[in-house]
């Protein structure tokens, strides 16, 4: 790993450890997940430049699935929570199948499309998953048998979890199978001729980023005592890519920083009088770190810096 971004993710964990007591718990819990989260999309598009617009149906019918699992099943946490990777990597799997010899606004769209499936299915079976209520739990159960209601504790088990994926990413794009993900994104054309197959590589890639996607998701329905169909709703998947391209997509550090930024200023605004404008709020902010940074803020202000000094 490069010093630099060693020294920048240090920063990022100290904040991490220090952000149960600056902000509310509950708010804290939510920008560790969206972390995680954009930095599986990150994974996705930053690294093999495949955008998807449905990385929700995995944070979204994960996070159902946990809360089934807890709320009417009783399953221990830790339990539930396996049950839902299980169940993002399955999915991301089959679609991966699907989309993978598609690209650009192809691949988009699909992967959009097969979302849009999960997520009516979700409003059919309001018997199990709540319908437009919602599924909430009493409790988040115990994790290994030990309960973990209180909301500080589970952030921090969550930040262990989180950090430990975010260490996986960086060994990943920094592996041989990480040069080959660059090479694709870069030029597919000259990756097959050099006699990659190169759907083989996607397809790893999008059950890998689903996975990650389906974690972060249970942790969010874990953290939070619900699941609800904004988690599998078309917008998830908006917000998330805008977190990755606000901070920096392919840098790793970058969606951290764009997660905590969409967060925190979604929370804030929402509590002033201009509340219901939220969306408006956040659409200027974009627009103006878009054309402020191209390469988002993490590549604009941090890294392209480094870069200049290094050659």
């Amino acid at each position: 790993m490069d010093r630099r971004l060693a020294i920048l993710l240090g920063i990022i964990g100290l904040v991490g450890l220090a952000l149960p007591k600056l902000i509310y718990p509950i708010v804290a819990i939510d920008i560790l997940c969206f972390a995680l989260f954009a930095v599986a999309l990150d994974l996705l598009f930053g690294f093999a430049g495949l955008l998807s617009f449905g990385q929700a149906m995995f944070w979204g019918g994960s996070g159902y699935v946990v809360a089934i699992l807890v709320q009417h099943a009783h399953v221990d946490g830790a339990l539930a929570l396996g049950a839902g990777i299980a169940y993002a990597a399955i999915l991301a799997t089959l679609v991966g199948v699907l989309v993978v010899r598609r690209s650009g606004i192809y691949f988009a769209m699909v992967t959009l499309a097969i979302a849009q499936i999960e997520y009516f299915v979700a409003v059919q079976l309001k018997d199990l998953t709540g319908g437009e209520n919602g599924l909430p739990m009493d409790s988040r159960g115990n994790f290994f048998g030990v309960s973990l209601s209180n909301d500080t504790a589970f952030y921090f088990v969550a930040f262990a979890i989180v950090a430990l994926c975010v260490w996986l990413v960086i060994r990943v794009v920094g592996s041989p199978f990480g040069t080959v993900l660059r090479a694709i994104r870069q030029n597919e054309t000259r990756t097959i001729a050099l006699g990659y197959r190169v759907n083989r590589f996607k397809l790893a890639t999008f059950v890998l980023s689903g996975a990650l996607c389906g974690l972060a998701g249970g942790l969010y329905a874990l953290g939070n005592r619900l699941a609800g169909l904004e988690m599998i709703d078309w917008h998830t998947s908006g917000a998330v890519v805008m977190m990755a391209i606000l901070g920096g997509s392919g840098t790793i550090v970058g969606p951290i920083i764009g997660a905590g930024i969409y967060q925190v200023i979604e929370y804030f605004v929402s509590k002033t009088a201009i509340g219901q404008e939220t969306d408006l709020v956040m659409g200027l902010v974009f627009a103006v770190c878009i054309l402020a940074f191209r390469q988002g803020i993490a590549g604009g202000v941090l890294l392209l810096p480094w870069r200049k000094t290094s050659t």
